[in-house]
């Protein structure tokens, strides 16, 4: 059976608790669209998130990447459309880094477009009663990081992996706890995600 690589992140900043996690931990192990979902969970370190999702790949050699990110304040589902190569934030990573302008690879592009069928997947969302839309800016802390170390990484082994790169809105419970924020059902988070992949197209 193919075999899809989706990850979440761990709580960060101000949220104490993180929906991709969640989300990440009922589909793992789930049949998606022919595809065995291994799930795995990243940490908020700019240090390490990236070098820990290609250990992931490296040892599940998956046919798909599709990790999740928190997008507090979003009211949509929104896959990313391209990874810029470039770290700053004003708000510190689990760790306490704050990088404050800088490369990811010294010699890599600018920026790398998703190779997830974005359209098709706001498309289908949609069609299952889903606000969706694709997102042209993916930020500069982790999310965007982690979406550009993965698809630099596939770049360079000259491998065709369709991966990428998904935003989601808070979840219920984290609109609670946390205050003022846009919400969807935990489990409306996780059928959104399961149209999305029913997309996902491999060779």
């Amino acid at each position: 059976m193919k075999k899809l690589l989706l990850t979440g992140f761990e709580p960060f900043l101000h949220y104490p608790i993180n929906p991709t996690q969640q989300i990440v931990e009922e589909l793992k192990g789930s049949e998606v669209n022919g595809y065995r979902i291994e799930g795995e969970i990243l940490p908020v370190d700019f240090n390490r998130s990236g070098k820990e999702i290609k250990k992931h790949i490296d040892r599940v050699r998956p046919d798909a990447v599709i990790s999740l990110g928190l997008a507090g304040g979003r009211d949509k589902v929104t896959p990313e459309r391209v990874a810029v190569n470039w770290n700053e934030s004003s708000e510190k990573d689990n760790e306490g880094n704050t990088p404050d302008g800088e490369k990811i690879y010294s010699q890599g592009p600018d920026g790398i477009f998703s190779t997830l069928p974005v359209k098709e997947m706001v498309q289908v969302i949609k069609k299952n009663g889903f606000p969706s839309e694709i997102s042209n800016t993916a930020g500069t802390y982790l999310c965007n990081h982690v979406m550009y170390q993965v698809l630099y990484y596939f770049r360079q082994q000259n491998r065709s992996t369709p991966s990428g790169f998904i935003h989601i809105p808070a979840s219920h419970e984290l609109a609670v706890r946390h205050g003022n924020l846009p919400s969807w059902s935990l489990e409306d988070l996780a059928a959104a995600v399961k149209a999305a992949i029913e997309v996902v197209t491999y060779d």
